[in-house]
């Protein structure tokens, strides 16, 4: 069974790893803001409710996405695998998919951790040339990312489902790699 969670600091290269891994293997990519987006699109209850905080400029509450995360992989697409990324990214909402998952009968899953150098993802989001991807701007959603989200790592690893792979390569590397790791 295919099914990934992927982790990395932004610039990582976790959207486009998974992307080409879901391709490869027919499964759904699923991404927090793709959801999010498709909830707003179809006009659902949650998407609707998500609608309204976003109108006033504030953040999705976990509990409004954490609904949505369950009505995805609720859905009958999911059944033979997935790629998660974006989510979970607090132990508090690696804590609600891991209860999630053994409600669906899908707690058995790998998370991926794509490993990159502070330096190396400052250069590639630099590099993208995006208006608000200022080095000061990257640098602290890198603190964020440490603070918030670089805790699911030992998380992950405690229950000894982590897998870390080099993101400091080449596109076609880490996808061999992340290829190679599934295969082991």
């Amino acid at each position: 069974m295919m099914r990934f969670i992927f982790l990395g600091p932004p610039g990582a290269g976790k959207g486009t790893q998974a992307q080409t891994l879901a391709e490869h293997w027919n499964i759904p990519h699923i991404s927090t803001g793709d959801i999010l987006r498709q909830a707003l699109r179809e006009k659902t209850p949650l998407g609707v409710q998500a609608q309204g905080y976003m109108d006033k400029g504030e953040l999705v509450p976990d509990g409004l996405v954490q609904d949505m995360v369950k009505e995805r992989l609720n859905q009958r697409d999911t059944q033979s695998g997935w790629i998660l990324d974006g989510f979970p990214r607090t132990v508090t909402q690696a804590t609600f998919l891991s209860v999630l998952l053994q409600e669906l009968n899908q707690s058995q899953h790998q998370v991926v951790n794509l490993d990159v150098p502070d330096d190396v993802v400052v250069a590639r989001l630099l590099e993208r040339g995006r208006n608000d991807d200022t080095e000061e701007v990257i640098r602290r959603r890198l603190e964020v990312y440490r603070s918030d989200t670089a805790p699911l790592i030992d998380y992950y690893r405690q229950q000894q489902i982590l897998v870390v792979v080099n993101g400091n390569q080449s596109q076609e590397e880490v996808t061999n790699e992340l290829k190679a790791v599934v295969n082991s």
